[in-house]
């Protein structure tokens, strides 16, 4: 009896760590986890802050049972807990990009309010600033205005995380259609850059410096 206790505790351990909220495999994270999290927080809970929490279960415990975020599943309070606890960061960051709805992207004319999580910035030593929906319309502004540039940002399309652009990596000819059709879809990890690619049929992954007018232009053709 005593044995059979001890291997029942045992099962019962194992089976939460393989079954617990946060042991999903990354893969499983990226793919499905994180968009669906990403958009419950987005179109429900913009401001709920995952950093206030001390651990998971607290942050997951006030999803279910407080309904901070309106009342939701336990599938949909799951992703947006893993998807919140996931992307805090405790270190210093690229602040959120933000507009308002007066902008504008310089390219195209259209209304950035409209696209949040597609939008990127370019900002200058002179303090002039501009937004654009997409990191496709961004390199065509880039290409012709590289002169005093102090700072270029991207969303990372998973996380939504502000990257520098220099130092991320960029998926072209994917399934996935930005504001202005086909796009390069950005990425902080060159292993999320993978991931999507294979979901979503990319043709390539190119760094920063090997994204060229030509490879922008054939985006439109």
């Amino acid at each position: 009896m005593h044995t059979f206790k001890i291997i029942f505790i045992l099962s019962t351990f194992v089976s939460s760590l393989l079954f617990g909220a946060t042991s999903y495999s990354q893969a499983i994270k990226e793919k499905k986890i994180y968009p669906m999290g990403r958009l419950i927080h987005t179109k429900r809970c913009a401001t709920l802050d995952a950093k206030k929490y001390g651990s998971y279960d607290a942050l997951l415990t006030d999803i279910k049972e407080k309904h901070i975020c309106s009342k939701l599943s336990a599938k949909y309070s799951e992703a947006l807990a893993i998807y919140l606890w996931d992307n805090r960061s405790h270190r210093e960051v690229l602040p959120k990009i933000t507009v308002t709805k007066k902008d504008k992207c310089p390219i195209c004319g259209m209304y950035l309010h409209y696209y949040p999580t597609w939008v990127t910035r370019i900002t200058y030593s002179d303090k002039k600033v501009y937004s654009f929906d997409g990191i496709k319309d961004m390199f065509k502004y880039y290409f012709k205005h590289q002169k005093g540039i102090k700072s270029i940002w991207i969303q990372d399309y998973y996380t939504l995380k502000t990257l520098d652009a220099r130092k991320a990596f960029y998926v072209i000819g994917s399934d996935v259609y930005g504001p202005m059709g086909h796009e390069l879809i950005g990425f902080a990890t060159l292993k999320s850059a993978k991931n999507f690619s294979l979901d979503h049929k990319g043709k390539d992954i190119l760094s920063f410096r090997e994204i060229t007018p030509k490879v922008v232009r054939s985006l439109d053709e």
